[in-house]
């Protein structure tokens, strides 16, 4: 029988294969990048830490209990050659996720590159390189837009001359959904940046204009895909609908391949859950449907979160089961087997349409504000996620959007997957972090400190001027600066920044019935008090930038009927103290994300004593094993709150009662 008109002539080949990862150490995370290629994976996906991705050294105040908790510690050359020991560089696609500090990275990457005789025109991957939702939801920026832009074109500039087959910049439409972005605003902004990336290339003068195709097709994309699989689908189509409009129309760019939408995903894991985290499988295996099944609209690259991230940091078999879901996909279906899936279909095309359209009003609303950096500057965009993603916490709330196992269905059996406690997650070794601040100091001690410092007087002077500051970095990378160093130069003299908290104006409580008497009791208890009104402090200490939990808290508390006193991410615990007293707040809720509780809660409980308000009340919320929460009440807090906490109304009450009990108030 003959094959049908409708089958490729040959099988496509899959996608590339990533997971996540990064921990520990250098050392540690070699190990597990070896074992996962051995099971398949074929490229790699770098997780930094926290002190890495916002320029701190792993001996800075800042960086105390964040060192290799949510990625590897990379200070210096030493690290990044152990990160890399035995892995050719010249053979490997990998991808970095590291934004402010992206130069830096990559000037550490192409060196080791070097050292193993690799040619950098033959090396790929991507840096992720997107400053902008860095100021909008995950809070790794240090410098402010202008500047940060400067340093994103000197690294597009840089690649095309030296590194044709890397992608210097990936935009992330990624975290603008985990911020509440609907499918229009996930679209409409992500390509606003992509605009403002490529403007301050084009405008920067590096590249000649009859280049300007050659940086476009090396521009990508890292997307978000929820379990609404066919509006993703359709968002993912969207896309290269406009990024086609845009870079034909906008930059000239003739050739249909140099304009082609490229992008790598990781699916959502804002979605996934602490309760019945069993249903996370299915919600990761449909979510990769969105980005796989339209041949059309494919992702270039796939990683995918493990079932139990809602709960801690997943362990190797945790990435092998997320990997065995790619493989299974690609390898035992027979979706690569056929042209696309939706060409044709009426539903399909609607769907597509309509968000074009929403899209391109909300791009052509940015740029009338003046660009995406003003859109950031002005809080514009800012304000925009918060309240789509107060309406989107109001809808589960409600109801009327249903989470299997939160908000309905939440009967339910023991689950063998979590039976383990503690071991149901990946565990970081205290004693980790002490191992990183012996080594940068060890590594300080053994360098020529003269080469040091010319190298950063050349990086501050060319800072100074208009000059790619890649050739700057590299001289730093050779002398053996540490990137606390090389971030710190440049603090200098770009200065740093604080994002909008996108608070203002964002409200959206109506249909809470329970809201109205919540507000009867804020008002009751201030009365007690003789206060005005209840004063709360919501505060991130440590380099977690993840505020979207701190945001919806601080909306749905003024929503309530307090003064909320919120001073945005990376406070020190001094900070948060000296907040605390000054303005006579009535309670503290922490919000850590990152893993590193116990030593940061702890730290503001000593400081609140030692400033004489052992009296005030402390609450937490973040991702908190039940172990940890039990230590947390046992050193003075009040309450802890977990991602199963999702009735943002009913935590506003408990911190009405955490309150009154604080007082003695009946």
């Amino acid at each position: 029988m003959d094959e049908t008109p409708t089958r490729l002539p040959e099988r496509d080949r899959p996608w590339v294969m990533r997971t996540y990862a990064g921990h520990s150490s250098a050392a540690a995370t070699n190990a597990l990048f070896r074992r996962n290629l051995a099971k398949g994976q074929t490229g790699l996906s770098v997780a930094f830490d926290l002190p890495t991705q916002t320029g701190y050294d792993p001996d800075h105040e800042l960086a105390a209990g964040e060192v290799g908790r949510v990625g590897v510690p990379v200070a210096h050359l030493g690290d990044m050659r152990a990160l890399f020991d035995g892995i050719p560089l010249a053979e490997m696609n990998t991808s970095m996720t590291i934004n402010a500090p992206a130069m830096w990275l990559l000037a550490l990457y192409g060196t080791v590159g070097l050292e193993q005789d690799a040619e950098l025109a033959r090396c790929s991957g991507t840096t992720q390189n997107d400053i902008i939702k860095e100021y909008l939801s995950r809070g790794t920026y240090i410098f402010p837009p202008a500047a940060s832009l400067r340093l994103t074109a000197d690294v597009v500039a840089y690649t095309l001359r030296e590194m044709p087959r890397w992608n210097p910049v990936n935009i992330c439409s990624y975290h603008l959904q985990e911020a509440g972005a609907t499918p229009v605003q996930e679209v409409g902004f992500a390509l606003a940046t992509a605009v403002a990336v490529l403007d301050a290339v084009r405008d920067s003068g590096q590249v000649p204009a009859e280049r300007m195709g050659d940086v476009v097709q090396r521009v990508s994309f890292f997307v978000n895909a929820g379990v609404r699989f066919v509006e993703e689908i359709a968002k993912m189509r969207a896309f290269g609908v406009l990024w086609d409009e845009i870079t034909r129309e906008r930059y000239g760019v003739t050739d249909a391949r140099q304009r082609r939408f490229r992008y790598g995903v990781q699916v959502n894991s804002l979605g996934l859950t602490e309760a019945q985290p069993e249903n996370n499988i299915q919600r990761i295996v449909l979510e990769m449907l969105g980005v796989t099944m339209s041949r059309d609209a494919r992702a270039r690259a796939v990683q995918l979160p493990a079932w139990n991230e809602a709960l801690g940091l997943p362990r190797p078999w945790d990435q092998q089961w997320s990997l065995r879901m790619q493989q299974v996909l690609a390898y035992e279906s027979d979706l690569l087997e056929y042209p696309d899936l939706f060409a044709g279909s009426h539903v399909m095309t609607a769907l597509v349409d309509e968000i074009v359209t929403g899209a391109r009003v909300e791009l052509d609303k940015v740029l009338e504000l003046g660009g995406v950096v003003a859109a950031v500057e002005t809080g514009y965009l800012k304000s925009a996620l918060v309240a789509s993603l107060a309406e989107r916490r109001r809808r589960i709330e409600s109801g009327a959007d249903v989470v299997v196992g939160v908000n309905r269905y939440v009967e339910t059996e023991p689950s063998p997957l979590t039976a383990a406690g503690a071991e149901a997650v990946e565990q970081v070794d205290p004693a980790v972090e002490a191992a990183a601040v012996e080594g940068v100091r060890r590594w300080r001690a053994g360098r020529d400190d003269a080469a040091v410092d010319a190298a950063l007087a050349r990086l501050r002077a060319d800072a100074a001027t208009i000059a790619n500051l890649m050739p700057a970095t590299l001289e730093c990378v050779r002398a053996g600066v540490t990137t606390g160093e090389w971030a710190g130069a440049l603090r200098q003299l770009f200065g740093e920044y604080r994002a909008p908290t996108g608070l203002a104006g964002a409200t959206v409580s109506g249909g809470d019935p329970g809201l109205a008497a919540v507000r009867e009791r804020v008002t009751a208890t201030a009365r007690e008090l003789g206060s005005g009104r209840l004063r709360l402090l919501v505060g991130k200490p440590g380099l977690d930038g993840h505020s979207n939990g701190a945001e919806q808290i601080a909306v749905r508390a003024r929503d309530a009927g307090f003064e909320v006193v919120y001073q945005g991410i990376r406070l020190t615990a001094g900070q948060i103290v000296a907040a605390a007293v000054e303005e006579d707040v009535d309670l503290v809720g922490l919000s850590v994300l990152s893993g590193s509780h116990l030593a940061a809660v702890p730290a503001v409980l000593d400081g609140l004593r030692a400033a004489g308000r052992a009296d005030l009340p402390v609450v937490v919320g973040g991702i908190i094993p039940a172990g940890d929460a039990d230590t947390l009440r046992a050193a003075g807090v009040a309450r802890v709150f977990t991602p199963k906490d999702f009735a943002l109304t009913g935590i506003i009450d408990d911190l009405v009662t955490v309150i009154r009990n604080a007082n003695d108030l009946p």
